[in-house]
Protein backbone atom coordinates (compact mmCIF):
# COMPACT_ATOMS: atom_id res chain seq x y z
CA UNK A 1 0.00 0.00 0.00
CA UNK A 2 1.46 3.13 -0.89
CA UNK A 3 2.07 5.64 1.93
CA UNK A 4 2.86 9.09 2.99
CA UNK A 5 6.47 8.42 3.01
CA UNK A 6 6.33 6.55 -0.14
CA UNK A 7 5.06 9.86 -2.28
CA UNK A 8 7.54 12.17 0.02
CA UNK A 9 10.62 10.13 -1.48
CA UNK A 10 9.54 9.94 -5.21
CA UNK A 11 8.84 13.78 -5.15
CA UNK A 12 12.13 14.22 -3.10
CA UNK A 13 14.18 12.21 -6.07
CA UNK A 14 12.21 14.21 -8.29
CA UNK A 15 12.61 17.61 -7.06
CA UNK A 16 16.62 17.27 -7.01
CA UNK A 17 16.63 17.71 -10.58
CA UNK A 18 14.99 21.43 -9.52
CA UNK A 19 17.08 22.11 -6.37
CA UNK A 20 19.51 24.69 -6.34
CA UNK A 21 22.16 26.24 -3.74
CA UNK A 22 19.00 28.95 -2.78
CA UNK A 23 16.57 27.09 -3.43
CA UNK A 24 15.53 23.73 -1.98
CA UNK A 25 11.71 22.38 -2.69
CA UNK A 26 9.63 21.14 0.36
CA UNK A 27 6.17 19.01 0.27
CA UNK A 28 3.34 19.77 3.04
CA UNK A 29 -0.10 18.43 3.05
CA UNK A 30 0.50 15.57 1.58
CA UNK A 31 -2.58 13.21 1.05
CA UNK A 32 -3.22 9.63 -0.53
CA UNK A 33 -6.69 8.28 -0.98
CA UNK A 34 -6.97 5.02 -2.79
CA UNK A 35 -5.36 6.00 -5.99
CA UNK A 36 -5.08 9.65 -5.60
CA UNK A 37 -2.11 11.87 -3.78
CA UNK A 38 -2.74 15.97 -3.63
CA UNK A 39 0.00 17.74 -1.85
CA UNK A 40 0.99 21.02 -1.49
CA UNK A 41 5.14 21.81 -3.02
CA UNK A 42 6.86 25.03 -1.81
CA UNK A 43 10.11 26.06 -4.11
CA UNK A 44 9.26 25.16 -7.68
CA UNK A 45 9.69 27.83 -9.98
CA UNK A 46 6.82 28.80 -12.14
CA UNK A 47 8.56 27.45 -15.25
CA UNK A 48 9.10 24.58 -13.85
CA UNK A 49 5.77 23.49 -12.59
CA UNK A 50 4.18 21.79 -15.34
CA UNK A 51 7.52 19.66 -15.48
CA UNK A 52 7.79 18.78 -12.34
CA UNK A 53 4.06 17.76 -11.76
CA UNK A 54 4.05 15.61 -15.14
CA UNK A 55 7.24 13.52 -13.86
CA UNK A 56 5.87 12.64 -10.30
CA UNK A 57 2.47 11.58 -11.66
CA UNK A 58 4.37 8.88 -13.60
CA UNK A 59 6.33 8.05 -11.20
CA UNK A 60 3.78 7.47 -8.74
CA UNK A 61 1.26 5.84 -11.91
CA UNK A 62 3.78 2.98 -11.55
CA UNK A 63 2.56 2.80 -8.38
CA UNK A 64 -1.02 2.35 -8.62
CA UNK A 65 -2.04 6.45 -8.27
CA UNK A 66 -4.41 7.40 -10.89
CA UNK A 67 -4.56 11.31 -10.15
CA UNK A 68 -2.32 13.38 -8.91
CA UNK A 69 -2.85 17.68 -7.80
CA UNK A 70 0.08 19.72 -6.96
CA UNK A 71 -0.80 23.12 -5.11
CA UNK A 72 2.19 25.22 -5.81
CA UNK A 73 3.82 27.84 -3.63
CA UNK A 74 6.78 29.86 -4.50
CA UNK A 75 8.40 29.88 -0.68
CA UNK A 76 7.05 29.76 3.01
CA UNK A 77 4.45 31.53 3.76
CA UNK A 78 4.04 32.73 0.21
CA UNK A 79 0.37 31.51 -1.27
CA UNK A 80 0.42 33.61 -5.51
CA UNK A 81 -2.34 33.88 -7.18
CA UNK A 82 -1.82 32.95 -11.07
CA UNK A 83 -1.82 36.70 -12.74
CA UNK A 84 -2.81 38.26 -9.62
CA UNK A 85 -3.07 42.31 -9.65
CA UNK A 86 -1.62 44.58 -6.68
CA UNK A 87 -4.68 46.92 -5.69
CA UNK A 88 -5.31 50.08 -4.54
CA UNK A 89 -6.96 50.92 -1.45
CA UNK A 90 -10.11 52.05 -1.89
CA UNK A 91 -12.03 49.44 -4.33
CA UNK A 92 -11.37 45.89 -6.27
CA UNK A 93 -10.94 46.54 -9.87
CA UNK A 94 -11.07 43.57 -12.72
CA UNK A 95 -8.62 41.09 -12.51
CA UNK A 96 -7.72 38.82 -9.82
CA UNK A 97 -7.40 39.27 -6.12
CA UNK A 98 -4.49 41.05 -4.50
CA UNK A 99 -1.33 38.98 -3.92
CA UNK A 100 -0.37 38.15 0.05
CA UNK A 101 2.38 39.13 1.99
CA UNK A 102 1.32 37.75 5.30
CA UNK A 103 1.88 34.84 7.11
CA UNK A 104 1.06 30.68 5.11
CA UNK A 105 -2.13 29.62 5.10
CA UNK A 106 -1.94 27.52 8.15
CA UNK A 107 -1.21 30.73 10.68
CA UNK A 108 -4.79 32.12 9.08
CA UNK A 109 -6.94 32.41 11.83
CA UNK A 110 -9.73 30.66 10.40
CA UNK A 111 -7.77 27.48 9.66
CA UNK A 112 -6.03 27.26 13.53
CA UNK A 113 -6.68 24.55 15.90
CA UNK A 114 -9.59 25.85 18.00
CA UNK A 115 -10.58 28.53 15.75
CA UNK A 116 -13.99 27.65 16.75
CA UNK A 117 -15.25 27.84 13.07
CA UNK A 118 -17.15 25.41 11.46
CA UNK A 119 -16.62 24.51 7.92
CA UNK A 120 -19.65 23.45 5.54
CA UNK A 121 -18.77 22.51 2.32
CA UNK A 122 -21.97 22.20 -0.12
CA UNK A 123 -21.93 19.71 -2.60
CA UNK A 124 -23.66 17.58 -5.52
CA UNK A 125 -22.56 15.49 -7.93
CA UNK A 126 -23.72 17.51 -10.85
CA UNK A 127 -25.03 20.93 -11.73
CA UNK A 128 -28.73 21.89 -11.93
CA UNK A 129 -29.84 20.81 -8.91
CA UNK A 130 -29.80 23.78 -6.84
CA UNK A 131 -26.67 23.82 -4.68
CA UNK A 132 -26.38 27.45 -4.64
CA UNK A 133 -29.85 28.46 -4.14
CA UNK A 134 -29.55 25.55 -1.14
CA UNK A 135 -26.36 27.70 0.31
CA UNK A 136 -27.24 30.92 0.07
CA UNK A 137 -30.16 30.46 2.06
CA UNK A 138 -29.37 28.00 4.30
CA UNK A 139 -26.45 31.04 5.41
CA UNK A 140 -29.39 33.73 5.60
CA UNK A 141 -31.23 30.99 8.00
CA UNK A 142 -27.75 30.50 10.05
CA UNK A 143 -27.67 34.68 9.97
CA UNK A 144 -31.17 34.85 11.05
CA UNK A 145 -30.39 32.58 14.37
CA UNK A 146 -27.93 35.22 14.72
CA UNK A 147 -24.79 33.52 14.08
CA UNK A 148 -21.75 34.97 12.00
CA UNK A 149 -21.63 33.25 8.88
CA UNK A 150 -19.42 33.76 5.30
CA UNK A 151 -19.64 32.34 2.01
CA UNK A 152 -16.98 31.21 -0.54
CA UNK A 153 -18.45 31.28 -3.82
CA UNK A 154 -15.64 28.07 -4.51
CA UNK A 155 -17.52 27.28 -7.88
CA UNK A 156 -15.24 29.07 -9.54
CA UNK A 157 -15.77 28.30 -13.19
CA UNK A 158 -19.93 28.94 -12.24
CA UNK A 159 -19.95 31.37 -9.49
CA UNK A 160 -23.47 32.80 -8.84
CA UNK A 161 -23.77 33.65 -5.58
CA UNK A 162 -23.34 37.61 -5.77
CA UNK A 163 -26.44 37.65 -8.36
CA UNK A 164 -28.51 35.13 -6.46
CA UNK A 165 -27.82 37.38 -3.40
CA UNK A 166 -28.60 40.79 -5.24
CA UNK A 167 -24.75 41.84 -5.10
CA UNK A 168 -24.27 44.53 -7.56
CA UNK A 169 -20.98 46.24 -5.81
CA UNK A 170 -17.12 45.00 -5.63
CA UNK A 171 -15.56 44.63 -2.27
CA UNK A 172 -12.90 47.03 -1.10
CA UNK A 173 -9.28 46.31 -0.56
CA UNK A 174 -7.75 48.02 3.02
CA UNK A 175 -4.27 47.62 4.20
CA UNK A 176 -3.70 45.31 1.35
CA UNK A 177 -6.68 42.93 2.46
CA UNK A 178 -10.00 42.76 0.84
CA UNK A 179 -13.23 43.25 2.64
CA UNK A 180 -15.75 40.68 1.89
CA UNK A 181 -19.55 42.28 0.64
CA UNK A 182 -22.27 41.75 3.43
CA UNK A 183 -25.82 40.98 2.78
CA UNK A 184 -28.33 39.54 4.66
CA UNK A 185 -25.98 39.38 7.85
CA UNK A 186 -23.48 37.06 5.56
CA UNK A 187 -20.13 38.00 4.58
CA UNK A 188 -19.51 36.72 0.65
CA UNK A 189 -16.46 36.55 -1.27
CA UNK A 190 -16.72 35.13 -4.67
CA UNK A 191 -15.14 34.96 -8.23
CA UNK A 192 -17.30 37.14 -9.65
CA UNK A 193 -16.18 40.30 -8.12
CA UNK A 194 -12.92 39.78 -9.68
CA UNK A 195 -14.46 39.25 -13.10
CA UNK A 196 -15.72 41.80 -15.56
CA UNK A 197 -19.27 41.19 -17.93
CA UNK A 198 -19.13 38.00 -17.37
CA UNK A 199 -16.43 36.45 -18.33
CA UNK A 200 -15.20 32.95 -18.70
CA UNK A 201 -12.62 31.51 -16.27
CA UNK A 202 -10.18 29.51 -18.49
CA UNK A 203 -8.09 27.91 -15.69
CA UNK A 204 -6.51 24.53 -15.10
CA UNK A 205 -6.44 22.73 -11.55
CA UNK A 206 -3.56 24.49 -10.18
CA UNK A 207 -4.72 27.90 -10.70
CA UNK A 208 -7.84 26.67 -9.12
CA UNK A 209 -5.85 25.80 -6.08
CA UNK A 210 -4.30 28.99 -5.93
CA UNK A 211 -7.32 31.53 -6.10
CA UNK A 212 -9.04 29.03 -3.22
CA UNK A 213 -6.47 29.39 -0.88
CA UNK A 214 -6.27 33.06 -1.71
CA UNK A 215 -10.02 33.12 -0.48
CA UNK A 216 -8.25 32.29 2.39
CA UNK A 217 -5.23 34.10 2.57
CA UNK A 218 -6.40 37.46 1.18
CA UNK A 219 -9.88 37.93 2.88
CA UNK A 220 -10.36 40.27 6.29
CA UNK A 221 -13.17 37.58 7.56
CA UNK A 222 -12.95 38.63 10.69
CA UNK A 223 -14.73 36.34 13.38
CA UNK A 224 -17.22 33.69 12.03
CA UNK A 225 -19.12 30.86 13.44
CA UNK A 226 -19.87 29.47 10.07
CA UNK A 227 -17.79 29.85 6.68
CA UNK A 228 -20.24 27.81 3.94
CA UNK A 229 -18.27 26.74 0.95
CA UNK A 230 -20.23 26.27 -2.46
CA UNK A 231 -18.31 23.97 -3.83
CA UNK A 232 -18.35 23.16 -7.91
CA UNK A 233 -20.47 19.66 -8.97
CA UNK A 234 -18.96 16.73 -9.02
CA UNK A 235 -15.36 15.51 -7.42
CA UNK A 236 -12.49 17.54 -9.12
CA UNK A 237 -9.69 19.51 -8.39
CA UNK A 238 -12.01 22.24 -6.04
CA UNK A 239 -13.43 19.29 -4.08
CA UNK A 240 -10.08 18.33 -3.52
CA UNK A 241 -8.11 21.17 -2.84
CA UNK A 242 -11.10 21.81 0.26
CA UNK A 243 -10.55 18.50 1.61
CA UNK A 244 -6.90 18.93 1.94
CA UNK A 245 -6.98 22.61 3.28
CA UNK A 246 -9.70 22.05 5.25
CA UNK A 247 -9.64 18.76 6.75
CA UNK A 248 -11.83 19.40 9.90
CA UNK A 249 -15.07 20.43 7.24
CA UNK A 250 -17.91 19.59 7.32
CA UNK A 251 -20.49 18.59 4.00
CA UNK A 252 -24.13 18.50 3.08
CA UNK A 253 -25.05 16.74 -0.05
CA UNK A 254 -27.58 18.74 -2.28
CA UNK A 255 -29.58 16.43 -5.08
CA UNK A 256 -33.08 16.55 -6.65
CA UNK A 257 -35.56 13.16 -6.46
CA UNK A 258 -34.43 11.99 -9.41
CA UNK A 259 -32.41 8.75 -9.31
CA UNK A 260 -29.99 9.67 -11.48
CA UNK A 261 -29.30 12.76 -10.23
CA UNK A 262 -29.15 11.10 -6.78
CA UNK A 263 -27.19 8.45 -8.20
CA UNK A 264 -24.62 10.58 -9.31
CA UNK A 265 -24.75 12.41 -5.43
CA UNK A 266 -23.27 9.42 -4.44
CA UNK A 267 -20.11 9.99 -5.85
CA UNK A 268 -19.55 13.76 -3.99
CA UNK A 269 -20.93 11.45 -0.38
CA UNK A 270 -18.45 8.76 -1.21
CA UNK A 271 -15.48 10.73 -1.75
CA UNK A 272 -16.37 13.04 1.76
CA UNK A 273 -16.43 9.14 3.15
CA UNK A 274 -12.93 8.31 1.62
CA UNK A 275 -11.54 11.41 2.23
CA UNK A 276 -12.30 11.27 6.26
CA UNK A 277 -15.07 14.43 5.83
CA UNK A 278 -18.52 14.29 8.19
CA UNK A 279 -21.34 14.03 5.85
CA UNK A 280 -24.16 15.93 7.89
CA UNK A 281 -26.86 15.34 5.82
CA UNK A 282 -28.77 15.24 2.14
CA UNK A 283 -31.04 18.06 1.17
CA UNK A 284 -33.18 17.27 -1.92
CA UNK A 285 -33.88 19.89 -3.73
CA UNK A 286 -37.32 20.05 -6.11
CA UNK A 287 -38.89 18.00 -3.94
CA UNK A 288 -42.22 18.11 -5.19
CA UNK A 289 -44.47 21.48 -6.58
CA UNK A 290 -47.41 22.59 -4.75
CA UNK A 291 -50.62 22.98 -7.23
CA UNK A 292 -51.53 26.93 -7.06
CA UNK A 293 -55.55 25.39 -8.09
CA UNK A 294 -55.71 22.41 -5.77
CA UNK A 295 -52.83 22.11 -3.18
CA UNK A 296 -51.80 19.14 -4.01
CA UNK A 297 -47.84 18.05 -4.30
CA UNK A 298 -46.97 17.52 -7.83
CA UNK A 299 -43.91 15.12 -7.90
CA UNK A 300 -42.75 16.35 -11.44
CA UNK A 301 -38.80 15.06 -11.32
CA UNK A 302 -40.09 11.42 -9.46
CA UNK A 303 -39.76 10.67 -5.43
CA UNK A 304 -37.76 8.87 -3.49
CA UNK A 305 -33.68 9.66 -4.79
CA UNK A 306 -32.78 11.73 -1.80
CA UNK A 307 -34.04 9.29 0.75
CA UNK A 308 -32.30 6.60 -1.39
CA UNK A 309 -29.09 8.52 -0.97
CA UNK A 310 -29.36 9.76 2.47
CA UNK A 311 -29.80 5.86 3.14
CA UNK A 312 -26.43 4.79 0.97
CA UNK A 313 -24.70 7.60 2.69
CA UNK A 314 -25.75 6.84 6.39
CA UNK A 315 -26.50 10.10 6.96
CA UNK A 316 -30.03 11.98 7.74
CA UNK A 317 -32.01 13.53 4.72
CA UNK A 318 -32.14 17.39 6.45
CA UNK A 319 -35.01 18.86 4.16
CA UNK A 320 -37.42 17.99 1.08
CA UNK A 321 -37.50 21.17 -0.41
CA UNK A 322 -40.25 22.05 -2.58
CA UNK A 323 -40.01 24.29 -5.94
CA UNK A 324 -41.18 27.53 -5.49
CA UNK A 325 -40.40 31.49 -6.57
CA UNK A 326 -39.24 33.81 -3.63
CA UNK A 327 -41.38 36.42 -2.76
CA UNK A 328 -39.25 39.53 -3.11
CA UNK A 329 -39.64 42.72 -5.57
CA UNK A 330 -36.90 44.55 -7.30
CA UNK A 331 -38.36 47.56 -5.84
CA UNK A 332 -37.53 46.51 -2.73
CA UNK A 333 -34.66 47.48 -1.01
CA UNK A 334 -33.04 44.45 0.15
CA UNK A 335 -33.55 42.76 -3.30
CA UNK A 336 -32.38 39.03 -4.13
CA UNK A 337 -33.17 36.97 -6.94
CA UNK A 338 -32.99 33.90 -5.04
CA UNK A 339 -33.05 34.37 -1.27
CA UNK A 340 -36.27 33.52 0.77
CA UNK A 341 -37.90 35.69 3.41
CA UNK A 342 -37.52 34.25 6.52
CA UNK A 343 -42.22 34.24 6.67
CA UNK A 344 -42.07 32.65 3.46
CA UNK A 345 -43.18 28.36 3.41
CA UNK A 346 -39.45 27.98 1.74
CA UNK A 347 -37.56 30.25 4.51
CA UNK A 348 -39.07 28.24 6.92
CA UNK A 349 -37.75 25.06 6.11
CA UNK A 350 -34.14 26.69 5.78
CA UNK A 351 -34.39 27.89 9.17
CA UNK A 352 -35.13 24.12 10.50
CA UNK A 353 -32.52 23.03 8.27
CA UNK A 354 -30.55 25.72 10.27
CA UNK A 355 -31.43 24.38 13.53
CA UNK A 356 -30.30 20.94 12.65
CA UNK A 357 -27.08 22.27 11.58
CA UNK A 358 -26.32 24.04 14.64
CA UNK A 359 -27.46 21.14 16.35
CA UNK A 360 -25.10 18.85 14.58
CA UNK A 361 -22.20 21.23 14.99
CA UNK A 362 -22.87 22.19 18.56
CA UNK A 363 -22.07 25.83 17.63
Amino acid sequence: MLTREDVLAAAEAIAAEYNSADSTAAFRDIVVKEGQVAMTVVGISEAAQPSFEAALRQALAERGVEKVHCRFRTSEGQTPAAGSTQQSQGGAASGNPVQGHGAGLEEHPLLRAGSGVQFIAIASGKGGVGKSTVTVNLAVALARKGKRVGIIDADIYGFSVPDMMGIDERPEVVNERVIPIKKFGVSVMSMGFFVEDNAPIVWRGPMLGKMLRNFFAEIEWGELDYLLLDLPPGTGDVAMDVHQIIPQSKEIIVTTPHATAAFVAARAGAMAIKTEHEIIGVIENMSYYVCSKCGEPEYIFGRGGGGKLAESLNTEMLAQIPLGQPDNHPSEPDFSPSVYKAQHPIGQIYLEVADKVIASCGV
